[in-house]
């Protein structure tokens, strides 16, 4: 407890940092995901390859080896000034969206194909059918993976942490380094994300229940 006790204010700012983390980084996973999604269903073969080599190239690609590219390639090579926050979100965020992308297209094919054709049929263009028809249909589908996936995301944050990036990962290891009881210090950083994978899970619990009402 002691731990804990003496350095609130470093959890309480660790805690926040990995916040911040997962809710930028989940923004835009949820946005690409749901862009990948439409070009993988596109029918325009550009998209769909595009969106094809997306998800291959970022589901088989390690999550840590995406932190190195985003830490000493990007900023050196493309964007010099992005600060190691918004590198962080870049690699959380792109590598869970091509995990989105696969659970949205896993739900667009639960869509009935006439629902498409009937779209279609009345002239509504295929941004018009997937926005208005089949997404909004297919929502039930995907929210349970949705909810794995953001929780594994929370998990992900923590290689940040090892970027010089302010989270609870980062935490344990200044406290780790100042002597403190390092199984303590993950007993308490446990906790931490126990907490946020629980509200994370509750909240999609909340949100498929509504969805089920609603039917």
């Amino acid at each position: 407890m002691n731990v804990l006790l003496d350095n609130l204010s470093l959890f309480r700012e660790g805690f926040i940092g990995t916040l911040e983390l997962t809710g930028a980084s989940a923004l835009v996973a949820m946005v690409l995901g749901v862009i990948i999604a439409g070009f993988r269903v596109s029918p325009v073969p550009p998209l769909r390859i595009f969106g094809a080599l997306w998800v291959t190239l970022l589901r088989n690609t390690p999550l840590t080896l995406l932190f190195l590219v985003a830490f000493f390639v990007v900023p050196k090579v493309l964007f010099p000034d992005l600060d190691s926050f918004l590198l962080a979100v870049c690699a959380c965020g792109f590598y869970t969206s091509a995990f989105v992308a696969e659970a949205v297209r896993s739900g667009i094919n639960t869509v009935p194909l006439g629902q498409a054709e009937a779209a279609r049929s009345i002239g509504m263009t295929f941004t018009q059918t997937m926005s208005l028809v089949v997404l909004p249909q297919a929502t039930r589908t995907v929210v349970p993976p949705l909810s794995s996936i953001f929780i594994a995301l929370t998990k992900n944050t923590a290689i940040a942490g090892a970027f010089n990036n302010v989270d609870l990962f980062n935490v344990s290891k200044t406290l780790s380094n100042d002597g403190y009881d390092i199984a303590v210090i993950f007993l308490w950083i446990t906790l931490a994300y126990l907490i946020v994978t629980y509200a994370i899970n509750g909240l999609f619990r909340l949100l498929e229940h509504r969805l089920e009402v609603a039917r």
